[in-house]
C-alpha cells in the first residue's frame, strides 16, 4: 500500500490505491498532466462500515459543485474531510465509479476493464472492504454539468489543467482509496496518470 509523507506518489493510468490518513493530515490529489479524473473514497478506520456519503454531503451543502471550504460528510453525517484547497473548482460527487458493468453497457468499443470500481475494491480489501459496500466517489476533476431545467447532466472532458489539485485535510483517522479513473468519457478519451501526497498533521509546509 504506497504512502506518502510529504512526497509525491504517482498511480499509474487505469489502476488504484489505498493508504491511511491521521486525524489533521493533509492529502494533496493532484493532476499531473491535466484531464483526467481521480475517484476517491473516504473510510473511518475506527469501523469501516463509516464511508463517504455524497447523499449527505451534497444535501448539507445544498449544491452540487464542491470546493474550497467545503466539507465531505460519511454516512453517519460526520465530517471526514475539509477541502483546503482547490485549483479547478469543478468535481463530480454524483456518478458511481465506473466498473465492468461500465464498460459493458455503456461503450460499444472498449474491452472489459474493471473500472474504478475494480479498482477500488482490490485495493480496500486488505481493510476488508467488500466491493458492495463502495460507495459514490467524489470524482476529483470530472466535469458534469446539469442542465437545471431538465435534470439531464453530460460527461465532459476534465476542467484540470497540468498541475492543478485539490487538498483535503482528514478530520478523523481514514483510509483512503484513490484511482486514476478509467473511464475514456471521464477524461476525455485519454488515460494518465494521478498524483497524490500526504503532509503529515504538524509538518512544517514544503
Amino acid at each position: 500500500m504506497p504512502e506518502a509523507r510529504g512526497t509525491i506518489v504517482a498511480i499509474p493510468p487505469r489502476s488504484g490505491v489505498a493508504f491511511e490518513l491521521d486525524a489533521g493530515d493533509t492529502l494533496a490529489v493532484i493532476d499531473p498532466e491535466g484531464g483526467q479524473v481521480a475517484d476517491l473514497l473516504a473510510v473511518s478506520r475506527a469501523d469501516t462500515r463509516e464511508m463517504i456519503s455524497s447523499g449527505r454531503t451534497l444535501d448539507y451543502a445544498e449544491r452540487i459543485y464542491l470546493t474550497t471550504g467545503d466539507k465531505l460528510y460519511s454516512n453517519r453525517s460526520n465530517v471526514m474531510l475539509d477541502i483546503v484547497e482547490d485549483t479547478v473548482g469543478r468535481h463530480d460527487f454524483l456518478l458511481t465509479p465506473c466498473s465492468e458493468a461500465t464498460f459493458r453497457l455503456c461503450y460499444e468499443n472498449e474491452p472489459p476493464h474493471p473500472g474504478c470500481h475494480g479498482n477500488l475494491a482490490g485495493a480496500l480489501r486488505p481493510y476488508g472492504i467488500g466491493e458492495d459496500a463502495i460507495p459514490v466517489a467524489f470524482n476529483c476533476f470530472m466535469n458534469v454539468p446539469v442542465d437545471g431545467e431538465t435534470g439531464r447532466f453530460k460527461v465532459l472532458p476534465p476542467l484540470s489543467k497540468a498541475g492543478d489539485r485539490i487538498v483535503f485535510r482528514a478530520r478523523m483517522d481514514l483510509v483512503i482509496g484513490l484511482t486514476a479513473c478509467s473511464a475514456p468519457a471521464s477524461n476525455g478519451g485519454s488515460f494518465k496518470p494521478i498524483h497524490y501526497s500526504v503532509r503529515k498533521a504538524g509538518d512544517a509546509p514544503p
